[in-house]
């Protein structure tokens, strides 16, 4: 038998290792898989125990109080009658007994059933003979005897989707939302012949516009959170989440939409520099050529930086406005507002300052197409028509909330990026020691401040 060698030992050593180590390493992954699952299985204990005999007769030896949300109510007529939509929102099974308009017992017809699981809805139809603009009190009562009841100021017919009804909320659409916003465009020369400190003024001033309206579509979430919508959907919270995710999604897709337009147009100068033939080379020429690449560089973040945040200004103000045509239409739906002329009129106004807001960051641009400025006041004005379509037809508290809370954290967003631009360095040179920064002055003060004050002033129109 031949005796191995030292290199084939060194090789059964080194596979032998490679071996131990590869063990070693699935070992490892197996432990942390392991180690992963831990808590679902303890969770999953818990759970269990709380499910056995002992613990529910601990858990129930309360009583349970029912909860009834009624989150809709219609009058339809030809039959007349008052659709109530109530929803389960407690944590036992329910039934309802009987339901009533203005504390008087009336026959009700319930659909599916009587009878409701946790979080079900049914729908209860009144056959009732109701008159318009006068207030009615819808009252459920459950089989325990507790009642819930739902108050509607000026009882209104609610629309059909037919023909005349989707004419009708575009034409609120137009005038609350696309009107407004292309007035408010018109500012454009205007400001485009300020000096600079004037210029931070406005800038300023947009941002006090839209912090007045994410604070006020934060304020009428959490009405609806209140009035609307049940405890066990934790309204507020609802609010918060989805705010808070707004804002950081957009903050990453401007981020990324500013970089991506910077490295395109960089991408595209520096072609037609390479493509312009120098006849000589020396050290003066090179350093020439990398000054006027850092100044290019400047001149297009110049550029691109205002039109990246007045498209964000459009797309927030269009979520805001697509909250606000919700808004509109399931008010009409609900009865709880007239829409009159003086309305309309102080909703224009009041919705003109968006197209200020819009236009102010592209002033100091060298060239702006007007397509692309028309583009912008569509993208911040149409989706008041969508709002106002849905919020007519397919009213849904939850949804508006979630709308409005988006349009917030849209426009919380815009607000960052414009004090950024307006606190953005000022390059006097190549040396960073040189950097100015514009800092916060009395334009800027009191830009903000009067941009509150007009949205506030125009909203007492509304």
């Amino acid at each position: 038998m031949r005796s191995k060698g030292l290199g084939e030992r060194v090789n059964d050593d080194s596979k032998e290792q490679e071996v131990n180590s590869l063990y070693k390493k699935r070992s490892h992954r197996k432990r942390i898989v392991a180690a992963a699952f831990i808590p679902f299985i303890v969770l999953a204990v818990m759970i269990f125990l709380l499910f056995s005999p002992t613990f529910q007769s601990f858990i129930n030896s309360g009583i349970p109080l029912p909860d009834v949300a009624i989150e809709k109510i219609e009058f339809r007529e030809n039959p007349s009658q008052i659709i109530a939509f109530i929803r389960n929102a407690g944590p036992t099974e329910i039934t309802i007994a009987q339901a009533d308009v203005n504390d008087r017992i009336h026959a009700a017809a319930i659909e599916p059933g009587k009878t409701l699981s946790r979080l079900s809805d049914a729908k209860v139809i009144i056959p009732f003979f109701w008159n318009p603009a006068e207030p009615y009190e819808v009252g459920i009562t459950t089989d325990d005897g507790t009642r819930f009841s739902k108050t509607i100021e000026a009882a209104a017919l609610a629309p059909n989707p037919d023909s005349g009804q989707i004419i009708f909320f575009a034409v609120i659409g137009i005038y609350v939302g696309i009107i407004p916003v292309m007035i408010g465009l018109l500012w454009y020369p205007f400001i485009r012949s300020m000096s600079r400190n004037k210029y931070n003024f406005f800038l300023s001033l947009t941002a006090g516009l839209l912090v007045f309206l994410g604070i006020d579509a934060l304020i009428e979430s959490n009405e609806l959170a209140t009035d609307n919508v049940s405890s066990i959907f934790s309204g507020q919270m609802l609010i918060v989440i989805v705010t808070t995710i707004s804002f950081i999604g957009l903050l990453y897709a401007s981020e990324k939409l500013t970089q991506r337009a910077i490295k395109k147009s960089m991408s595209t100068a520096a072609a037609e520099t390479a493509s312009t033939y120098i006849p000589y080379s020396n050290s003066t020429a090179t350093s020439s050529s990398q000054t006027k690449s850092q100044v290019d560089q400047r001149e297009i973040q110049e550029l691109v930086r205002p039109l990246a945040i007045s498209l964000m200004i459009a797309i927030g103000i269009g979520l805001h406005n697509f909250g606000e045509g919700l808004a509109i239409g399931a008010a009409v739906l609900l009865g709880e507002i007239a829409l009159s002329t003086f309305l309309i009129i102080g909703f224009t106004l009041h919705n003109t300052t968006e197209g200020l807001a819009i236009v102010a960051p592209l002033a100091k641009s060298r060239k702006l197409m007007l397509r692309r400025l028309v583009l912008m006041g569509m993208i911040a004005g149409a989706p008041t028509i969508a709002g106002a379509w849905i919020g007519g037809f397919l009213y849904s508290p939850i949804a508006t909330i979630i709308f409005l809370s988006i349009g917030a954290g849209a426009i919380f967003q815009v607000v960052y990026s414009i004090a950024s631009w307006v606190l953005r360095p000022v390059d006097n040179s190549d040396n960073d020691r040189n950097k100015k920064i514009v800092k916060v002055n009395l334009f800027t003060i009191a830009g903000f401040a009067i941009g509150m004050v007009i949205m506030y002033v125009t909203g007492l129109l509304v």
